[in-house]
């Protein structure tokens, strides 16, 4: 009977427990909310700036950017300004909004060109470009407009500390958009259009020249040049194979201590294999 009893009770003491955790968590955001709403209602724009700033200080960055919004129109004129607006902006990268972050280092450097800051945000206004930008296989605009925007700054700030930085996010973009190019040439030669793949990977190659990755984008024009020669109807195949030979060629000449070296090697012999046998054919047939 005790025993029965305990198993009643246990769940719905934790229930309980659960429950009084939310009402006091909803206690809490209440009291809060009406703290702020109290704060932005105070007539004195100089404590409200205070209060700001002490959220900025401890990153309490959604009620700092609240309290900021609020007493811009008031301090539009003044010297401080120009700070207010600089957190403002700040508070918006650091809650992870990125898009409105961009729009507002763009508006600041607009409002005070002549600023100290002005080259930290600048850099800024790029970075948030570069935060927006998505995984390989997603629209890469983004990554595309912080390359520009990273090397612009470069340009524009030449003896910038922060260059070394800005030149890195640059190669980080370059990676991720070759990523994305890979995996569509990839996906071609995975379909079995291995023209396309052919195609695909001859430009991936060359928009990145200096790939660590060359021979294998080399390797992968060979293997779809080939099969796409396999498959072709027999009056084409000598000259596909053809193009697959001189692929080759170009894959010693460009990657001679390269590992693929062989493999490379491997479809070179297959290919002229294969011509040797059309042309073997093309004799026998009778006219």
């Amino acid at each position: 009977m005790n025993y029965s009893f305990s198993r009643v009770i246990k769940p719905i003491h934790s229930f309980l427990s659960i429950l009084s955790g939310i009402i006091f968590s909803v206690i809490i955001l209440s009291s809060c909310g009406k703290g702020m709403n109290k704060l932005l209602k105070n007539p004195d724009p100089a404590y409200k700036l205070r209060m700001a700033e002490q959220f900025f200080v401890k990153k309490q960055y959604t009620k700092a950017q609240q309290v900021y919004e609020d007493i811009m129109p008031y301090y539009k004129a003044s010297k401080e300004f120009e700070d207010i607006y600089y957190k403002y902006a700040y508070c918006a990268y650091n809650l992870g909004d990125y898009m409105n972050a961009e729009n507002l280092f763009k508006s600041y450097l607009e409002i005070f060109p002549n600023s100290t800051k002005a080259e930290e945000v600048d850099y800024m206004r790029a970075y948030s470009f570069y935060k927006q930008s998505p995984k390989p296989e997603l629209d890469q605009t983004n990554t595309m407009r912080a390359m520009g925007m990273m090397q612009t700054f470069i340009n524009t700030h030449p003896g910038s500390p922060r260059n070394k930085e800005a030149t890195d996010i640059i190669d980080v973009c370059r990676a991720k958009l070759e990523s994305k190019d890979y995996k569509s040439a990839q996906l071609y030669y995975d379909l079995g259009q291995f023209r396309a793949a052919g195609v695909a990977f001859s430009a991936l190659l060359n928009s990145y020249p200096e790939s660590m990755r060359g021979d294998e984008y080399k390797l992968m024009i060979i293997k779809s040049y080939y099969r796409f020669a396999e498959l072709s109807i027999e009056e084409k195949k000598v000259e596909r194979f053809e193009q697959v030979i001189s692929e080759c060629y170009e894959f010693t000449d460009r990657f001679p201590d390269s590992k693929l070296k062989k493999e490379a090697e491997t479809f070179l012999n297959l290919s002229q294999t294969n011509i040797k046998n059309l042309n073997n054919e093309q004799t026998k047939t009778p006219a």
